[in-house]
């Protein structure tokens, strides 16, 4: 669905010194959880934004059912991640880890604190305070697409907004005069380590540590302090995709115009579908690909760590993954899009756009999982399809 205005600025109706304590979580958490080095071997541990949990709860916990790795991840943050796994930086206090119903379940770090094997974030590394370039013995590797959002209560009357009026709106506050959102109690942002603020940095122009409003801390922070806001008409704030489409009984995602663009776009092809069509074609502007990073042999360009190259593999499809775990099917349910369902790319954050055909393509899959329909014809072998097509996950999909 796209939202046309004559206004650029769509200021109308329809417009509109950082590692250190995050990384320590309370005593009084930590004092009721297990010890993370009890649960069942091998355990990697990661660090880094909050945005992919609704993702690492499907893989992670398939893996706990499977009985192969126990994934312990502490979340204060995307940047503290990579700044994390660069620096050695131990983590302390409590972390959480996914049982194998997918359920997060807290335990607790050493007091000595434990070394982190992953980053995981969904921006690149250089676009991080104090990432310059990545070393060459640190590896990027790249799962599924996700969105980012900007939302309003469900109150609202707003249903769009440019890339001009988000600049004013997050960038001054109410010195910025874009109505409606002229409230700095009403504007909910997060912090400068955080993947969602650092994209609608790059794409407003507003230094990410310098965004108005009230830092809500998480996602869910931000959830809930648009969806309880007293003042609908005037609250906005910031969250990743996939914890916008968990929480649409509670808030609107705003269509989104860059510049250049005559219209705004939601993420998906209607306020109410979860095609994420706009995102797979490009025309929504605001998505990148989630980031692992991990410590890598350089002439092997492979992780070190023999169980962190078996759980990044899973999302570039270099492994198998157990029986009882789809891959796919996890990102999409978990509000991703896998690579193989997308027709652009961008080579880096916000980056142009180019044409990009999987080697598989699974735009049929996706839309089955995603929708629960697909135009495409069902098969069992190849021999049914035609024009060329070939059968993949039990749907005639393009060679």
């Amino acid at each position: 669905m796209r939202f046309c205005s004559r206004s650029s600025l769509a200021l109308g109706p329809l417009i509109g010194a950082f590692v250190g304590a995050a990384l320590v979580l309370t005593a009084s958490r930590a004092a009721s959880a297990a010890p993370c080095a009890d649960l069942p071997a091998p355990v990697i541990y990661g660090l880094g934004g909050s945005a992919t949990k609704p993702l690492l709860s499907k893989i992670a916990g398939g893996l706990t059912a499977a009985g192969t790795l126990s994934v312990v991840y502490q979340a204060p943050g995307a940047c503290l991640g990579i700044n994390g796994l660069l620096a050695d930086t131990k983590i302390t206090g409590t972390a959480s880890f996914w049982d194998a119903t997918g359920r997060e379940q807290s335990c607790t770090l050493p007091d000595a604190g434990q070394t982190v094997d992953f980053a995981n974030m969904g921006n690149t590394a250089v676009s991080c305070p104090g990432v310059g370039a990545l070393p060459n013995d640190v590896g990027d590797f790249l799962g599924p697409v996700n969105a980012y959002t900007v939302i309003v209560p469900l109150a609202s009357s707003q249903l769009v907004i440019s890339r001009e009026a988000a600049y004013f709106a997050f960038g001054f506050g109410q010195l910025g005069k874009a109505q409606p959102w002229i409230d700095d109690t009403q504007i909910f942002r997060r912090d400068a380590s955080s993947a969602v603020q650092l994209v609608l940095s790059i794409a407003t122009g507003v230094p990410a540590e310098k965004f108005k409003g009230v830092d809500t801390k998480t996602n869910q922070g931000t959830i809930t302090a648009v969806a309880q806001s007293s003042k609908p008409e005037a609250a906005i704030g910031l969250v990743s995709g996939e914890v916008a489409d968990a929480n649409r009984a509670s808030v609107r995602v705003l269509a989104y115009q860059h510049a250049g663009q005559r219209c705004g776009y939601l993420p998906d092809s209607s306020a109410t579908a979860f095609d994420k069509k706009n995102v797979r074609d490009g025309t929504y502007h605001l998505w990148a690909p989630i980031h692992f990073f991990a410590k890598i042999d350089p002439n092997t360009k492979k992780a070190i760590n023999t169980n962190v190259a078996k759980f990044v593999g899973l999302f570039t499809s270099e492994v198998a993954p157990p029986a009882n775990l789809n891959v796919i099917e996890a990102e999409i349910k978990s509000g991703n899009v896998p690579k193989c369902a997308m027709n652009v790319w961008r080579e880096s954050d916000l980056g142009p756009l180019s044409k990009y055909t999987a080697p598989e393509p699974c735009a049929c899959y996706f839309d089955q999982v995603a929708t629960g329909a697909t135009t495409c014809a069902t098969c069992s072998d190849t021999k049914a399809c035609e024009g060329g097509k070939t059968c993949r996950r039990g749907f005639c999909e393009a060679r």
